[in-house]
């Protein structure tokens, strides 16, 4: 039914009621109107109580997605940045002091919680994935205490996003008689954090004998950006086994921007490197992140986490965004 009145909304907008050719569409029927977005209405009332707003003071920096009755809500974690003086809104409703709980660094998804009970959380599709063409809802801008509705269509089939340049350790390594030697450690990278150190010599990753830099690569382009795997290193003449956490090239170096790039707006600082995604094409920044996207019955079927470039968003699919939500609450719990 929300379909046929989408439709027939649609259809008058393009008739225009009369108007002759030429002539501006009234405003009420533009895309932007009320005439058109009434027909999201139904839907708007599904962003409100199930949507969450962060917000800075009073800029507004990333949304999040209600995924419990008690406060959960995962949003987007390169973009959260601290919480020190961050509010969360929920329907009308704002809440301070949120607390980071954890984070899934192959997914961007940071999981946080606010003091509240009875929230209305998300309802997530159920059956198959929606179709190409299908009409998709997600936050707009907002103002104090309503959430705003933009709508756009679901433009290509689910799938892996591999991580621009690939993934890697994070570190700069030499051939040096026979060895594979570390030379550098990348500031910031999972290999930091895991503990290794110029001058180890690499023996092993993920149980695999490497003998030389290629083998290194050809491993790290069957990982994912976030999983964790084993390095067998040698330091100072003893064996030893660390846990490092694998990042994307781009994530730790930076890019080149290209000219689609410079005419993108603010895209997301991380928005490659996802094990699946839905795109659509509803309009936003990297800012909108981190909110529910509805299908016109009101179910969730995705969350966005990458605003790729001007015509491009991904959204974690239903699925998948169930399962990380209920894996990641059952361990704060």
């Amino acid at each position: 039914m929300k379909t046929e009145c989408l439709i027939a909304t649609l259809a008058l907008a393009l008739a225009g009621g009369g108007l002759q050719a030429g002539v501006t569409l009234e405003y009420k029927y533009r895309t932007a109107g009320p005439a058109v977005h009434a027909a999201f209405d139904d839907t708007q009332e599904f962003l409100q109580t199930s949507s969450a707003v962060f917000k800075r003071g009073r800029d507004e920096i990333i949304f999040g997605t209600v995924v419990s009755p008690d406060g959960y809500i995962l949003t987007k974690a390169s973009e959260l940045g601290p919480l020190d003086d961050v509010t969360v809104t929920v329907d009308r409703e704002r809440y301070s002091q949120p607390k980071l709980i954890a984070e899934d660094p192959a997914w961007d998804v940071a999981l946080v919680k606010i003091d509240a009970q009875d929230l209305v959380p998300v309802s997530y599709l159920r059956g198959d994935e929606p179709e190409q063409g299908t009409w998709l809802v997600a936050n707009g801008a907002t103002t104090r205490s309503t959430r705003r509705v933009q709508i756009g269509v679901l433009a290509a089939k689910t799938r892996e996003v591999k991580a621009t340049g690939g993934t890697v350790l994070g570190v700069a390594l030499e051939d040096d008689e026979d060895q594979l030697k570390v030379k550098e450690v990348t500031e910031g990278s999972g290999a930091e954090e895991g503990g290794l150190q110029a001058g180890d010599v690499i023996v092993s990753l993920d149980g695999v004998e490497m003998e030389d830099r290629k083998a290194v690569a050809d491993l790290l382009g069957e990982k994912q950006v976030g999983d964790r795997i084993p390095v067998g290193i040698e330091r100072d003449g003893e064996a030893m086994e660390l846990e490092i956490e694998l990042a994307g090239r781009t994530d730790l170096f930076g890019e080149t921007k290209s000219r689609n790039d410079a005419m993108s707006g603010a895209y997301s600082e991380r928005r490659t490197g996802f094990p699946r995604v839905m795109q659509h094409d509803i309009m936003g920044n990297r800012s909108f992140m981190g909110g529910p996207v509805f299908n016109l019955d009101g179910e969730c079927v995705g969350m966005n986490i990458a605003r790729f470039s001007r015509c491009e968003t991904y959204a974690i699919p239903a699925k998948d965004l169930e399962k990380l939500a209920s894996e990641m609450i059952e361990k704060a719990r």
